[in-house]
């Protein structure tokens, strides 16, 4: 009896461990991110030439129109190529390309992965540009995108994220899903940045150095999510990552619950595959060389994504609640405590982070699907081997998300 209770008790402050100093963490950076930070003279004063890479994969209902708008920038226009990089286009498609005034490179994989595109482009491509800028082949930059990051790079930045946002809200799902975006921009990467550790990185609407870049890239082989292994890399090496909110590049929310449950299952095995392999680096490097910001993306890679971390604190927290008014102990209501500060903090993390526009009747509507979202995450979590092995294709509708 004694071991069960002392299995029973180890559990709890486990628990209480994890998603306890998980609500403080999103506490504290989403608190951050209310307040701005003081930006960097600009150092150089140079226009870099840009490589705009749009790998796609099947992409033939938005890739024509997303080459169209990113051919309208207000930057110089032979100051940058557009590079799309066509992997399994249709014929039709690929004429059409031909039609515009950009690059076009055709690739073809036994396994496709963005990070294979990506690399052979560059080998393609040739090295006659300063700066790689990454796009997903639904991403609308806005047209002053470029001319914003080239400032950056003035600042002396190598690495950039923009401010990706919703191009679409036209569903339950896609609205949670421009939320998630909105509530991790917040946390993750203007929050960061006003403590002055790095942005995180998103998979697109990120600039590069390009030399920097194509050298990093020729030693990232993920099968899925490359952009965390790049981040990790830049990290170890002491490369701050810039993120500029006032940048916007506009990105197709998902629509459907299966999209939703596919998204997240890659995203959560590429977190949990990073953490197993860069905990122990990521120890050293805190206590030998002091780098903090190493080390936070690694414990990022093991905390709970919001929406599991909001459901699971105010499920526990209620039978907590329930516990404590029937079956009333001094421990039990130490313990209801602090879960109950848990949910508060995460609940306060939340209201910084969401935008005020979302506060509209079309957002409630959608919470009410929140539930769904939360067993869909849920049950992900139980599907996660082999998902780093193999490319998981995220469908996008047309260019208005329609």
């Amino acid at each position: 009896m004694d071991t069960i209770k002392f299995l029973l008790y180890g559990l709890e402050y486990l628990l209480l461990g994890y998603f306890g100093f998980a609500s403080i963490y999103i506490f504290v950076f989403s608190f951050a991110g209310l307040f701005k930070r003081k930006k960097r003279n600009e150092i150089f004063n140079k226009q870099r030439k840009f490589a705009v890479l749009i790998p796609g994969y099947k992409e033939d209902s938005v890739i024509v129109e997303v080459a169209k708008s990113a051919l309208n920038q207000s930057y110089h226009s032979g100051l940058y190529d557009v590079v799309i990089i066509a992997d399994s286009f249709k014929e039709s498609t690929l004429n059409s390309l031909k039609q515009l005034p950009l690059r076009l490179v055709e690739v073809s994989f036994e396994k496709s992965t963005k990070s294979k595109a990506l690399n052979r482009a560059m080998e393609v491509i040739g090295d006659a540009y300063d700066v790689a800028l990454i796009l997903d082949a639904d991403n609308i930059m806005e047209d002053r995108f470029i001319e914003k990051v080239n400032t950056s790079f003035n600042q002396g930045y190598k690495v950039v994220q923009g401010h990706r946002a919703a191009k679409n809200t036209n569903t339950s799902f896609a609205i949670l899903d421009a939320i998630s975006e909105e509530v991790n921009n917040h946390i993750f990467r203007k929050g960061h940045r006003v403590l002055g550790l790095s942005s995180a990185l998103i998979g697109s609407g990120m600039a590069f150095d390009y030399y920097f870049f194509k050298n990093t890239m020729a030693n990232v082989n993920a099968v899925g999510g490359f952009d965390k292994e790049l981040e990790l890399k830049l990290l170890k090496n002491g490369t701050k990552i810039e993120y500029l909110d006032n940048a916007l590049v506009l990105d197709e929310k998902v629509q459907k619950a299966e999209v939703f449950s596919n998204q997240r299952k890659r995203w959560l095995s590429a977190q949990f595959v990073y953490f197993g392999r860069y905990f122990v680096p990521g120890l050293k490097e805190l206590f030998e060389k002091g780098n903090i910001d190493f080390f936070d993306k690694v414990y990022q890679m093991v905390s709970p994504p919001r929406v599991l971390l909001l459901g699971l604190v105010v499920i526990i927290s209620f039978l907590y609640f329930i516990f404590n008014t029937f079956f009333p102990t001094g421990l039990l209501a130490v313990s209801a405590s602090f879960w109950y500060v848990s949910l508060l903090l995460t609940i306060l993390a939340f209201f910084f982070a969401i935008p005020r526009n979302f506060y509209s009747v079309k957002t409630v509507q959608a919470i009410l699907t929140l539930p769904k979202a939360f067993l869909l995450m849920f049950l992900s979590l139980f599907k996660l081997k082999g998902a780093n092995k193999k490319f998981i294709h995220t469908q996008h509708g047309t260019i208005n998300g329609q």
